[in-house]
């Protein structure tokens, strides 16, 4: 029965990586399932996470895993499948692709169980479009100097977000020639209120950037690059070159990673005259046990009590929202003490994004 769970866990993973424009990781998962219930490699390289919690992201950690093993070349069959290798995956006809992903896994077993002793770390680049618009509406409102937090930041690329450039249709905003690029950012026009602060905010100050990470990933290492890199599904080239483009941003602005749970991280944080203090997160409350995040929110709420014009405060957040029967990713700023105001949604990468609020 435990092998059963996780077999299910890998095909719900498989059904996400459909809906999100990965049919390489869709047809794979279906295939590790399959493996699993037959107790073949990928039984094998699984074994111990039978009962591991969904946010433990079972399945991830295999694939990311096995990708690691494709970008440093141990596993050349299986790159001949991989766009992020050089390498073409056939919907039509995907049997070789299982079988070299399936014998990179009997070869590797130990260097992929080491793998998943890691947590999925994307630091996704495209979830920027989202918190930038969220800053833009917060200086919009006391346009002052930012002092930049984010909780879950991993390898804290997104503190480089205002060092990206946007681009849809008539809309632009950001250095012209950053190395990040993040097209068709929306869907239809970007809501009014967004073109207004973008214009009147052409560049952001911001003057400290610092993050915190239960597991913070060295950008400006091989092996935290590696990691990134190998978590980025092999099929989405447009995530990929986001990524390779923050990699090199982080190489040339500087931001600080704490190795710190959010609760604690923030209850160092204070007020200071003359900035705007923002607190951002993306697609990371879900990973923080109940108890912990009442303490965050006890934390901004201070924060919040605290603000004065001279010494502003914002809550910015993108993260799944109970809505009906469903779970949508939005986008939701809180100025001061004021109430909090959903603005717009998106997949779970960030891009693109549809405004809901005025």
């Amino acid at each position: 029965m435990s092998r059963e769970r996780v077999a299910v866990m890998v095909e719900h993973q498989a059904r996400s990586c459909a809906s999100l424009g990965s049919p390489l990781y869709a047809f794979l998962l279906e295939r590790v399932a399959q493996d699993v219930r037959a107790g073949g490699p990928c039984a094998e390289a699984l074994a111990g996470y039978e009962d591991a919690p969904g946010p433990d992201a079972v399945a991830l950690r295999l694939l990311g895993g096995v990708h690691a093993l494709v970008l440093t070349g141990r596993g050349p069959d299986l790159a001949a499948h991989y766009p992020s290798a050089g390498g073409a995956f056939d919907p039509a006809g995907p049997d070789a692709c299982w079988h070299a992903f399936r014998a990179a896994v009997a070869a590797e077993t130990e260097a992929v169980r080491d793998w998943m002793t890691r947590p999925p770390q994307t630091n996704e680049v495209g979830r920027a479009n989202l918190l930038i618009a969220g800053l833009l509406r917060a200086t919009h409102a006391g346009p002052l100097p930012i002092r930049l937090f984010e909780l879950g930041s991993s390898a804290g690329l997104n503190l480089r977000a205002d060092r990206f450039r946007f681009v849809h249709e008539d809309f632009a905003w950001g250095p012209a020639d950053s190395p990040v690029l993040l097209e068709e950012a929306w869907h239809g026009a970007p809501p009014a209120w967004l073109a207004k602060a973008a214009a009147e905010h052409p560049a952001l100050d911001i003057v400290e950037r610092r993050g915190c990470d239960l597991t913070p990933i060295d950008p400006l290492s091989p092996g935290g690059a590696l990691a990134l890199r190998a978590y980025v599904w092999p099929d989405q080239i447009a995530r990929a070159a986001r990524l390779d483009g923050a990699l090199r941003l982080a190489a040339r602005v500087p931001a600080e990673v704490e190795t710190a749970g959010a609760a604690d991280f923030l209850a160092g944080v204070r007020l200071e005259p003359g900035t705007l203090t923002v607190i951002w997160h993306s697609i990371m409350r879900q990973y923080v046990p109940a108890a912990e995040w009442a303490r965050v929110d006890h934390e901004l709420d201070r924060l919040a009590a605290s603000s004065t014009p001279e010494a502003g405060f914002a809550h910015v957040s993108f993260e799944p929202r109970r809505v009906g029967e469903r779970h949508r990713f939005q986008l939701a700023v809180r100025l001061g003490a004021g109430a909090e105001t959903v603005l717009a949604e998106a997949r779970p990468h960030g891009l693109p994004a549809r405004g809901v609020a005025a």
